[in-house]
């Protein structure tokens, strides 16, 4: 090759356009190996249990393994392993968002996150179902918000096996939006960082009325936010909080949802409320679990409920602040809940970890959600 020539082709190589590299990618979280059964195949069971959690962001996010949240995922694979051979199998995972602390950045993710609920899935042998929390995807308003689309590609990734996949008469397509039912129970989970988002609300409210309420008895969702709370979040005036109180709760009373699973406030916190309709007075519970690993937060004072009241006085709403977080110095600890389903009975179990280990909300560590005269 004359040296003309290969001045040439060197040329053409410095001038062509660089080709585009792939981003580095969030890895896929290993799915179960068994994983939760058709809605079909688990007709007629009832009596099973699950697991509550939320909030596992860690001071060194994509630096080292959460180690708060391991301490967590350590207490669940006992109680995993515990009820195995019970009559109450743990039978899958919900948590209630922020995974991380920055969404948008891969190794936050694949660093911090990932691993440990691969060792959660993987030796506890259980699905895992999450929600988007606002350190995950931001806080913009609508799905296609350009802020959100990075965190979101990365929640996204992350879920990819484990959640219903588009397509799926199950899941909003593009959206971390989906519903599941196993045996006599049928759960949502909704993207609350969007509260506001019309479609999203309206395949929510489809959900809901394409049910078979003689087989699906209990209905539970969860998102991120929650309607009430005493966190220090509470003491801000929360667009959210407004629409999901204005929005998405009289959906859920109209369809008689059993108990709402919340995080965000990084504490263990629990609401009732009653209201009556055509059918008779009715409850719905509402548990926020962000003891995960994030930075634990105490009580900061009780929420104004007086606009929710008064819009919902036709309904006779009555609303039960049944455990408060504990003043500074007295935080909630790191935790997670059981979740107890026999038949329409629900009763759950609080267990903190490390610290709070002997952790009584109630008490005791134990409560049912329902009346005394049910």
């Amino acid at each position: 090759m004359g040296a003309f020539t290969l001045w040439v082709l060197c040329g053409l190589a410095a001038n062509r356009p660089a080709l585009a590299q792939e981003p580095d990618r969030v890895k896929a979280i290993t799915p179960p190996a068994t994983p939760l059964p058709s809605e079909g195949e688990s007709r007629g069971i009832t009596r099973f249990s699950f697991i509550l959690y939320g909030d596992t962001r860690g001071r060194h996010d994509g630096v080292s393994i959460q180690y708060e949240h391991s301490m967590v995922v350590d207490g669940i694979l006992g109680q995993i392993k515990k009820l195995r051979n019970s009559d109450s199998p743990v039978r899958f995972i919900l948590q209630t968002g922020d995974a991380v602390v920055h969404g948008p950045e891969v190794p936050q993710w694949n660093v911090s996150f990932v691993p440990v609920v691969n060792r959660l899935i993987t030796q506890g042998g259980v699905p895992y179902f999450m929600v988007p929390g606002n350190h995950d995807v931001s806080s913009g308003a609508t799905n296609d918000a350009p802020e959100r689309q990075a965190g979101l590609r990365n929640l996204l990734d992350a879920n990819q096996r484990l959640i219903p996949p588009d397509g799926s008469p199950r899941r909003l397509a593009g959206y971390p939006t989906y519903s599941f039912g196993y045996g006599n129970t049928f759960v949502i989970g909704f993207d609350s960082d969007i509260a506001n988002d019309d479609k999203q609300y309206v395949w929510v409210k489809g959900q809901l009325e394409g049910l078979d309420r003689r087989r699906y008895v209990n209905i539970f969702v969860f998102c991120h936010h929650a309607p009430f709370s005493s966190g220090p979040h509470s003491v801000h005036r929360d667009e959210v909080v407004e629409v999901l109180r204005a929005r998405y709760l009289p959906l859920f009373e109209a369809h008689h949802v059993r108990a709402m699973f919340s995080g965000h406030e990084h504490l263990y916190e629990h609401w009732v409320e009653h209201y009556t309709d055509n059918g008779g007075t009715h409850r719905m519970d509402f548990v926020i679990s962000g003891g995960g690993g994030a930075p634990l937060y105490s009580y900061h004072g009780e929420p104004n409920l007086d606009e929710y009241l008064k819009a919902n006085k036709a309904m006779q709403v009555r609303l039960q602040h049944i455990v408060k977080p504990g003043p500074e110095g007295a935080l909630s600890p790191y935790h997670y809940v059981v979740v107890h389903v026999d038949g329409e009975q629900i009763n759950l179990e609080v267990y903190g970890v490390d610290w709070g280990a002997g952790f009584e909300p109630y008490q005791s560590n134990k409560v049912g959600l329902q009346d005394p005269s049910d």
